[in-house]
């Protein structure tokens, strides 16, 4: 067996995702141990936010689309790729496509290949689109060794525990954080963001985290986390208590424009803000009184994890999966077809609530979403391509 494990990444590039977060936490720990190297190969052919950092902490990221048009630059680079790279296991993080890209790499495959998802395939809107999924799948299931999802319910909503999964070892791995970064002064950063966002020290402080859906309008096919909602939710609250300003952190859109029209037009311009990628969610976090949560779909729901960490109190719908539950007295779920009005109404409720914020944190510390965790479970996978090798 060779001296570190060595783990291929399959991405679209290293960005502001949650998968990406989660393992540029793994690279950071395993940087300091040595348990294992990680490279990255980045099916967009793009630079992205963590890619210096990446670099710097040894790994490689090798930039290969993946797109139509590109298919056999991809095949032949992928393939030199893994003929020098020597892996004890390939980690696809693409889930829809993962199955092609084994089935490229015949011959020169590591022992541990892993499709895991993060969201939900909807299927193309295309024939040819849908039927390139569904063989993406078949291949999945011949090619892989190991399916994961961020939640049990991800992978089933997926149609991974089929019957043509069922010879697969298959397994919810969540994304791991240190809960320590959680941690911290709430009323002083309290203090701290009302100054930066020139809001009034006893401004309660609704956070929502996430890029802002591509189009302004509720109900939109693409959207994803429901920013137009849960717009609508913060106007109704910001209307029936003065105290109430609404933050959303994320990346922005061509939406934010019609937002900031709605916000004006509701009268409550200078109470909801759209602060755009931030990178200091801890302090967003301890700074706030509740996350809003309304997302549409979640492979899981990161944000309401790290929410909890932060003794946060969460609102979420009920289309988030249930396992991203670590303190139950933390979080609530409302259907969506409630409404605006009635999510107002609970959201209030739960932000008069007082957790207590240090025992939160030491819940999450103990549980599987902790980093080391979450760290220690991928290693022994990946290990298992490392003992196959020797």
């Amino acid at each position: 067996m060779s001296a570190q494990i060595r783990v291929l990444q399959v991405i679209s590039s290293l960005g502001m995702g949650g998968v990406e977060t989660w393992l540029m936490e793994v690279l950071r720990l395993w940087s300091k141990d040595g348990s294992a190297h990680m490279d990255f190969l980045a099916t967009s052919g793009k630079r992205d936010l963590f890619d210096d950092e990446a670099g710097s902490l040894g790994a490689h990221i090798y930039y290969v689309p993946s797109q139509r048009g590109h298919l056999l630059r991809f095949a032949r680079e992928f393939r030199g790729l893994l003929r020098a790279g020597q892996y004890d296991a390939i980690h696809d993080h693409e889930h829809r496509t993962s199955g092609w890209h084994f089935l490229m790499g015949t011959g020169l495959l590591p022992p541990v290949r892993v499709t895991h998802m993060h969201d939900l395939n909807k299927g193309g809107v295309t024939l040819g689109r849908r039927v390139t999924a569904r063989v993406g799948r078949s291949l999945a299931a011949r090619y892989s060794t190991h399916i994961l999802g961020t939640s049990r319910q991800v992978i089933e909503q997926n149609g991974f525990n089929a019957s043509q999964f069922r010879a697969l070892p298959e397994a919810a791995l969540y994304c791991g954080f240190d809960p320590a970064r959680f941690m911290g002064d709430a009323a002083a950063e309290k203090v701290s963001v009302c100054t930066e966002l020139g809001w009034p020290e006893n401004a309660k402080i609704i956070l929502s985290v996430g890029r802002i859906d591509q189009s302004p309008d509720v109900g939109h096919l693409q959207n994803h986390k429901n920013s137009a909602f849960a717009l609508g939710v913060g106007i109704e609250c910001a209307r029936r208590d003065s105290r109430m300003h609404l933050l959303f952190a994320g990346a922005l859109s061509p939406a934010v424009s019609t937002f900031q029209q709605r916000v004006s037009a509701a009268g409550c311009a200078g109470r909801i803000h759209f602060a755009g990628i931030r990178q200091d969610i801890p302090r967003l976090m301890l700074a706030s009184d509740a996350l809003l949560f309304p997302s549409v779909w979640e492979g899981l729901g990161m944000a309401a994890v790290e929410a909890q960490a932060a003794g946060l109190p969460v609102l979420a719908s009920t289309a988030v999966p249930r396992e991203c539950v670590v303190v139950p007295e933390l979080v609530r779920f409302q259907k969506l077809e409630a409404g605006p009005s009635e999510w107002a109404t609970e959201l209030i409720e739960l932000m008069a609530t007082h957790p207590d914020r240090f025992q939160a944190n030491q819940q999450v510390a103990a549980s599987d979403f902790a980093l080391q965790n979450s760290a220690r479970a991928l290693l022994s996978l990946y290990s298992t391509g490392a003992l196959a090798r020797s």
